[in-house]
């Protein structure tokens, strides 16, 4: 395998790329208007393509609403994440929360629908 990455779909590129910059730090590799490339200069080889839900290399049948999926990013803050989600109006689903696997948990919906599961590893686990 040479490479691999998750694209989600979404309506307003930008915007849902502008939303992953904001939360997380990435910052844009390749930027069109129908497909963006988010990279972090912290995780070398990580890649998140943002791209157009109607644009015609979209199976039809792919086009609907995410379900059935968690983005999962690992920060060493979930509760400054929370702090820059909530400053954004984001939808969070669940505030940070101390799970029994020794992370910090945070979820929350992209502008696209998709969760997002933001963790950190908590103090007894760091």
């Amino acid at each position: 395998m040479q490479r691999a990455f998750t694209n989600v779909l979404a309506s307003d590129v930008d915007g849902t790329a502008r939303f992953y910059e904001r939360l997380l730090g990435m910052t844009r590799h390749f930027d069109s208007d129908w497909f963006v490339i988010l990279t972090h200069a912290g995780i070398p080889g990580l890649e998140l393509g943002i791209l157009e839900r109607g644009n015609a290399i979209v199976p039809e049948a792919a086009r609907a609403a995410p379900a059935g999926v968690l983005l999962t990013f690992v920060v060493a803050d979930c509760d400054a994440v929370h702090a820059t989600a909530v400053a954004m109006g984001a939808s969070v689903l669940e505030p940070p929360t101390d799970m029994p696997y020794g992370q910090r948990r945070m979820l929350l919906r992209d502008p696209e629908g998709t969760v997002v599961d933001v963790s950190a590893p908590t103090a007894s686990r760091g």
